[in-house]
C-alpha cells in the first residue's frame, strides 16, 4: 500500500498491516473508554494502534520490551515519575495536560481532541521511518500548511453533534475522526446549535431525536436547509428492531419531511455507521 507522507509529496512503501503499540498511563474511565474505541476502530485501517501491556520474564517481575508510544495523563499520580525518568531509545511521549516534561514529543490539552491525537499517533510511524533512515523528513513539529498558487486552501471538515447522550457523542467523535472530520461541535441546547450553525460550515450533522431537551426535529430541518451538501443524520430508538412497525414507519416518514437523509437506530451499530461515514 502506498502512503503519502511528508511535505513534498514524498511516497514511501508501508506494510499491509502496521501497528503502533501505545502504553496508556492514567486517564478517567470515560477517556479510557474513548481510547479503547479509537484503538478498536483503527483496526479498520492499514496503520492501527494497540494498547500495550508489559511482558515479564518468567519467574521474575522484570518487564521486557517497550511500546512505541507512552500516552500520559499529566494529572495522574504516575505522571510525576515521568519528569525524572529517561525514556527508552525511540519511545515517544505524548502528554495530556499542563506541566509537560522536556522529553514530551507532543502535548495535548483537555478536552482531548481525538483527531489531533490520531494525527500525532500517525506521526509516530513517520518518526520511525526517519529514525531508520528510510526517509529524510523533519517531524519534530507539525509542518505549517502552505497554499500553492492557484489552489484554494481547504477548510477542515467539521461536524455538529446535537443531543445529551455523552457516550453516543464520544463514539461518534471517534468515528468522525477516523473519517477525517477533524473538528466536532457538541451541543445540548437548541439555542447553541442555532448559533453555531451561523458561525461554521459543516459537512455532517447528527441529531438525537430521542432527546427531549432539544428541538432535534427543527434543528435537523434547519441544518439540512443551511448545508444542503452536508450529511444530515439522526438517531432514534424508534428506528430499531425492538420498536413496533407503526413507530418505525412514523419516524422514517418524519425524517424525510425534516430533510434528514440518514436515520440510524440507537444503540448505534458499527457496520451500519461505517457505511455512511465512508461518504464523508
Amino acid at each position: 500500500m502506498a502512503a503519502l507522507m511528508g511535505r513534498a509529496g514524498l511516497n514511501i512503501r508501508i506494510m499491509e498491516r502496521q501497528r503502533i503499540f501505545v502504553d496508556v498511563v492514567g486517564f478517567t474511565d470515560v477517556e479510557r473508554h474513548a481510547l479503547n474505541t479509537v484503538f478498536r476502530l483503527s483496526e479498520e485501517r492499514s496503520l492501527s494502534y494497540v494498547l500495550w501491556s508489559p511482558m515479564t520474564v518468567p519467574g521474575t517481575s522484570l518487564a521486557v520490551g517497550t511500546s512505541e508510544v507512552i500516552l500520559v495523563d499529566g494529572q495522574s499520580a504516575e505522571a510525576v515519575l515521568l519528569h525524572a525518568k529517561a525514556l527508552p531509545p525511540g519511545q515517544r511521549l505524548i502528554w495530556v495536560g499542563p506541566d509537560a516534561p522536556e522529553q514530551a514529543w507532543r502535548v495535548l490539552q483537555r478536552p482531548i481532541q481525538w483527531a489531533d491525537l490520531l494525527n500525532d499517533l500517525d506521526a509516530v510511524f513517520a518518526a520511525f521511518q526517519v529514525d531508520s533512515g528510510l526517509i529524510d523528513l523533519d517531524i519534530s513539529a507539525p509542518a505549517p500548511l502552505q497554499q500553492d498558487a492557484g489552489l484554494l486552501q481547504q477548510r477542515p471538515k467539521r461536524a455538529l453533534l446535537a443531543g445529551s447522550d455523552a457516550e453516543e457523542r464520544m463514539y461518534l467523535r471517534s468515528r468522525l475522526a477516523l473519517a477525517g472530520v477533524v473538528e466536532t461541535d457538541e451541543v445540548t441546547s437548541t439555542e447553541l446549535a442555532i448559533k453555531l450553525m451561523g458561525l461554521h460550515h459543516y459537512c455532517c450533522g447528527v441529531f438525537n431525536l430521542d432527546d427531549h431537551q432539544i428541538d432535534a426535529w427543527s434543528l435537523a430541518r434547519l441544518f439540512s436547509e443551511r448545508f444542503p451538501q452536508a450529511l444530515t443524520m439522526a438517531t432514534s430508538e424508534l428506528a430499531g428492531p425492538l420498536s413496533d412497525w407503526w413507530n418505525r414507519h412514523r419516524v422514517k416518514r418524519n425524517t424525510r419531511r425534516a430533510g434528514i437523509s440518514i436515520l440510524l437506530a440507537r444503540p448505534l451499530q458499527p457496520p451500519e455507521l461505517s457505511r455512511w461515514m465512508a461518504l464523508l
